[in-house]
């Protein structure tokens, strides 16, 4: 069972890791799948994105959950049947979940030189022109960049979001593993308290609104 780290969050938030390194046939031997979830395995081309699936429930059921505790609204947001708030991210090597008594978002993305190319397409400006003449700071912060606003939309993710226009994250340095974002559509504004950290070659961010 590699299981890997639980980050201590406050008293009522935590963050949870698992390394996926068993077989497919090895975690799904550990799971119970309901008949939704089995069918959306077996939906699934990539056998990474199974065994990241079936990771999420192995963390699940480490915190006395199981797949049948989980269930997504028409949106395609998770939620516990007891009213713990759940957010979920996977990405090759790793699966995370979060847990919270607040509406939480996280999100979880391999650091790639990858994302410097399409940077425009997400990313403010201010990040793209201070950052570039220094590679791995450039990646890094873009990776966070990313992952903030992968997670800011688990949490708000209504149609017509835009990461470009709509959600905006403050200047940050990797040190501090903190920031802020702005969620600003449809005329409402909204801001979010950001933490990140980097695991191995993965960078993970968790977030929630301001209140």
């Amino acid at each position: 069972m590699p299981f890997y780290q639980r980050i201590k969050v406050d008293d009522k938030t935590a963050v949870f890791v698992w390394k996926i390194t068993e077989s497919f046939n090895d975690l799904f031997r550990e799971v119970s799948l309901k008949d939704t979830s089995l069918a959306r395995l077996e939906g699934m081309k990539s056998e990474s994105h199974q065994k990241g699936f079936m990771a999420v429930r192995m963390l699940l059921q480490y915190n006395g959950y199981t797949d049948f505790d989980l269930y997504y609204d028409e949106f395609g947001k998770p939620h516990l049947k007891d009213g713990v708030n759940i957010s979920i991210s996977h990405s090759f090597d790793f699966s995370v979940i979060i847990l919270s008594d607040k509406n939480v978002g996280i999100d979880l993305e391999l650091r790639r030189d990858l994302v410097k190319k399409i940077a425009y397409k997400f990313a403010e400006e201010v990040f793209v022109y201070e950052c570039k003449d220094n590679s791995d700071e450039f990646v890094s912060k873009l990776t966070v960049i990313w992952g903030v606003k992968e997670a800011v939309f688990k949490v708000r993710n209504e149609i017509g979001i835009s990461f470009k226009d709509h959600i905006f994250v403050r200047p940050f340095e990797m040190k501090d593993e903190k920031t802020t974002a702005l969620l600003d559509f449809n005329s409402v504004e909204r801001e979010f308290l950001v933490y990140f950290i980097e695991i191995e070659n993965y960078t993970l961010v968790w977030l929630w609104e301001a209140k």
